[in-house]
C-alpha cells in the first residue's frame, strides 16, 4: 500500500474516467441503446456522473442512504436517481465523471491525512467497507458501465488484467453479500479459483454460508483457472459463462469438477 490506497489504484481510476469520457466526447448523440441495458448511453452516463459523486461523498464521511443491498433496491435507487436528473448531454457528462473521480480521490486523501486510517468502515450500498475498498468498487463499476458504453459505441473497452486485480478487494468483500440464497442453499462446496497470471482466492460454502478467503482454499473440491478479464464480466453479469468455456478462457479440476460451471450461478451480479 502506497498512501491511502493500493499501489496503482488511484491511477486506474483516474485513466479509466477520463477513457469513459473519452468515448463519451465524441458521441453526437446519447440516445443510443446500450446492448443488454434498459437504458441509452446518455442514461449509463449520467449514471456513471451520480454514482461517482455518491463515491466521493461517501469516501468524505457522509451518510448517503441508497437501497438496502439488495439488486431489486439498487435498481430502484438507481430509477428515482437519473428521473431526478435530466443531464443526457455527452460533453458535461464526459466532464462530471473525470471531475468527480478526481473529488472522490481527494476525498480519500484528506480522510487518510485527518484520521492516519484508512480502515474505517463506511456505510455502502453494498455494506461496511474501508476507503481502499470503497475505491476498488468505484473502479469495478465504472469498469461496467465503462465496457456497456464501449460496446455500446463499438470502441475497445477498457478492462484488462491489472485493472481487474485491482478489482479484487471489492469482489471479495462483497460475495458474501451478492450469494444467492437459493441457489446456495444446501450446497456443500469448496472452490479456489485462480486468476490466470494472478492472485487465487478460495470460496467455501455451507447450507448458504459463504465464506471467501484470499489465497487457495484448503481441500477445494474444484479449482478454476480462468481468464481475469472474462471473470469480472462474468461477475458483473456482462458474459455469458459457457461462452467464456467455449472459447478458452474457463478451466476446472480437481474431485468435483463438475462444481465449476455452477459457481457462476451462485452469485447476482453486484
Amino acid at each position: 500500500m502506497t498512501g491511502p490506497l493500493p499501489e496503482g489504484l488511484a491511477e486506474a481510476l483516474r485513466a479509466t474516467a477520463e477513457e469513459i469520457a473519452a468515448l463519451l466526447r465524441d458521441v453526437p448523440d446519447t440516445a443510443i441503446p446500450v446492448p443488454g441495458l434498459e437504458w441509452s448511453v446518455g442514461e449509463v452516463a449520467a449514471h456513471l456522473a451520480q454514482a461517482n459523486e455518491l463515491m466521493a461523498d461517501l469516501a468524505s464521511g457522509r451518510e448517503r442512504p441508497y437501497g438496502d443491498g439488495t439488486p431489486q433496491s439498487l435498481a430502484a435507487a438507481n430509477a428515482r436517481a437519473l428521473e431526478a436528473f435530466e443531464e443526457r448531454r455527452a460533453e458535461p457528462l464526459a466532464a462530471m465523471i473525470a471531475e468527480r473521480t478526481e473529488v472522490f480521490l481527494k476525498a480519500v486523501e484528506r480522510a487518510e491525512d485527518a484520521t492516519s486510517d484508512s480502515g474505517t468502515a463506511l456505510v455502502t450500498p453494498l455494506g461496511p467497507m474501508n476507503r481502499a475498498v470503497l475505491a476498488s468498487y468505484l473502479l469495478t463499476h465504472m469498469l461496467g458501465h465503462g465496457y456497456d458504453l464501449a460496446r455500446a459505441l463499438r470502441r475497445p473497452h477498457m478492462i484488462d488484467r491489472d485493472r481487474v486485480e485491482l478489482c479484487m478487494p471489492f469482489m471479495l468483500a462483497v460475495m458474501p453479500a451478492v450469494a444467492d440464497k437459493a441457489a446456495t442453499a444446501g450446497l456443500t462446496a469448496r472452490y479456489t479459483v485462480r486468476l490466470r497470471d494472478g492472485s487465487p482466492f478460495g470460496v467455501g460454502l455451507a447450507d448458504g454460508d459463504v465464506h471467501v478467503v484470499a489465497g487457495p482454499m484448503e481441500r477445494a473440491d474444484c479449482t478454476i483457472l480462468i481468464d481475469p478479464v472474462a471473470f469480472l464480466l462474468i461477475a458483473l453479469g456482462r458474459r455469458n459463462p459457457w461462452r467464456a468455456i467455449a472459447r478458452g478462457q474457463v478451466l476446472t479440476w480437481g474431485r468435483k469438477p463438475w462444481l465449476g460451471p455452477r459457481f457462476p450461478t451462485l452469485f447476482t451480479a453486484p
